[in-house]
């Protein structure tokens, strides 16, 4: 055999193992897939949406064109009297489907108090949430988050939430959508008060919406939080009644972790409880605008949940 003929085998031989290796180096370097499925949140748009720079119309466009994100959750502050113009609605079922978007919920906020003390009261916010289940339906999400306020004794509005969500969760249950409850300030952001609501509601289409940065029971003149609840804690108390869970974030390092909530440890409770659904980006800062903000959202939450 000639040096040419020894020098081509050698070369085909090499070139034959590198291909073999080469299923397995592209499976290395393939992406895990996250435990769960990211939507964006509405209210991360927030000051675009109060300064009339975008409408809600517009948001199913810029979810999936700026972002790549084909999940959305609507807050209805920014469609607040357009729950039964069906005309309304239809536009903008048609812009959710032209762009290839899912809707997922409504966060519903000014209508009532579902942990009032007061029985007419009571009455008029659970009524007052009806048109939003059925608007719900209408663009095929599944869930509206509603508040679980009221003024009285923990014990008091515990008592009240229980009979309002039980009412509302019924209603909601003929059209097979779930209720859910953010901490949201006052009583619901401490968790063990809101899990023992849920646990006396009992019911399947009634849960939570864990949010991270929500925990603040009660607030300074300033703003400032007086009285806060463990967010690691208060979102382990979430996770059993869970339908979605709210990624908050406000201020990012130089490695783009987020400063106010250590995100492998949250994100890891989310996952040891056996949550696989929809994870929303909620973007609140004030360092970055809003657009780069959601950004480093989506960008910290495919970082870290292959990672938990």
């Amino acid at each position: 055999m000639n040096a040419t003929r020894r020098d081509f085998i050698k070369q085909t031989a090499g070139s034959l193992a590198a291909l073999s290796l080469t299923p397995t180096l592209f499976a290395e370097a393939a992406p895990r897939k996250l435990f769960f499925d990211i939507s964006l949140a509405e209210w991360s748009l927030h000051k675009a949406l109060f300064a009339k720079k975008i409408t809600n119309l517009d948001f199913p466009a810029i979810a999936r064109k700026e972002f790549d994100i084909s999940i959305i959750e609507f807050v209805n502050q920014f469609f607040k009297d357009k729950a039964q113009d069906k005309t309304y609605l239809a536009d903008l079922l048609t812009r959710c489907k032209d762009n290839g978007v899912t809707n997922h919920l409504i966060m519903i906020d000014g209508e009532g108090n579902l942990g009032s003390t007061d029985k007419a009261e009571l009455t008029k916010a659970v009524e007052n949430h009806y048109k939003w289940v059925e608007c719900a339906k209408y663009l095929g999400c599944k869930t509206i988050r509603v508040n679980a306020a009221g003024e009285g004794t923990a014990e008091e509005v515990s008592k009240g939430a229980i009979e309002g969500l039980s009412r509302l969760g019924e209603f909601a249950g003929k059209t097979g959508i779930n209720v859910i409850v953010e901490n949201h300030g006052g009583y619901s952001s401490n968790g063990q008060w809101l899990a023992n609501v849920m646990k006396q509601v009992n019911r399947k289409n009634v849960g939570t919406l864990p949010d991270f940065g929500n925990f603040c029971i009660k607030r300074n003149a300033d703003h400032s939080c007086a009285d806060e609840y463990d967010r690691y804690t208060g979102t382990k108390d979430l996770m059993p009644y869970a339908k979605g869970v709210s990624a908050k974030t406000f201020n990012f390092d130089g490695s783009g972790n987020c400063v106010e909530t250590d995100y492998p440890r949250i994100m890891k409770i989310v996952k040891d409880s056996g949550f696989k659904g929809t994870v929303g980006i909620e973007y609140e800062g004030d360092t970055l605008n809003e657009y780069d903000g959601i950004r480093k959202t989506k960008a910290l939450l495919e970082r870290v949940g292959p990672m938990v």
